[in-house]
């Protein structure tokens, strides 16, 4: 309950959190043009990842960034997230006393650290039961049922939002699966082996004695 006597340790301002957040999104999303360029992609593709985010709500910004973290985990490697939360805090300062109450605020920091890990660091899980393999999402809700005898969660530099399918091993034939909760089969079961490239096509496949490229849709190249 807010009173008057801790008012000023209990009260949360809306607008304040919404403003900050907005900074925070703006500023992990800078974080994710210098890791595109870091691993020496074009001004194309770091143009087509800002395309991709533009124009969507701040909240459908920020899943999509956790998404794309999940899937990149190296591109906050190093990353201080004091500095970002301090950064987005000056942006919505208006004077310089301002931004140092802010900062000197523990409570607001911690709060604040809290809020941007939760938004942003949403891992999944890979769990094995009774020898076969599935992932859970970062709340524990299942996106790829523990069936499959082989997974391989593809964390693979990538200049969009896109939601890369997992390689997974069934009866014994490897296929390609989206982890959607729903199992959709984007390749199917029919390849001896399939491994990871580092540019598109992102899926090399061996099939008897045919090597066959496969694009992100499991489409054969």
């Amino acid at each position: 309950m807010i009173t008057q006597d801790n008012f000023n340790q209990e009260y949360a301002d809306p607008i304040e959190e919404q403003q900050i957040r907005h900074f925070v999104c703006i500023e992990m999303g800078r974080q994710i043009h210098r890791y595109i360029k870091a691993m020496h992609g074009s001004k194309q593709q770091m143009l087509r990842f800002e395309e991709h985010l533009k124009d969507l709500p701040m909240k459908e910004r920020e899943a999509a960034i956790a998404r794309y973290i999940d899937l990149n985990r190296k591109a906050i490697k190093g990353l201080d997230m004091k500095i970002v939360l301090a950064r987005a805090m000056a942006n919505y300062s208006d004077t310089f006393e301002y931004l140092v109450t802010l900062v000197n605020d523990k409570r607001k920091m911690v709060k604040y650290l809290n809020l941007i890990r939760e938004i942003y660091i949403q891992y999944h899980e890979v769990i094995e039961r009774k020898g076969k393999f599935g992932i859970l999402d970062h709340r524990g809700r299942i996106l790829v049922e523990p069936k499959y005898e082989f997974l391989r969660t593809c964390y693979v530099y990538v200049d969009d939002l896109r939601t890369m399918p997992l390689i997974a091993q069934l009866d014994g034939k490897l296929g390609l699966i989206l982890p959607d909760g729903k199992d959709t089969i984007i390749a199917p079961f029919i390849y001896d082996s399939i491994s990871l490239r580092d540019e598109p096509p992102y899926f090399e496949a061996k099939k008897g004695n045919k090597e066959i490229l496969l694009n992100t849709d499991g489409e054969e190249q």
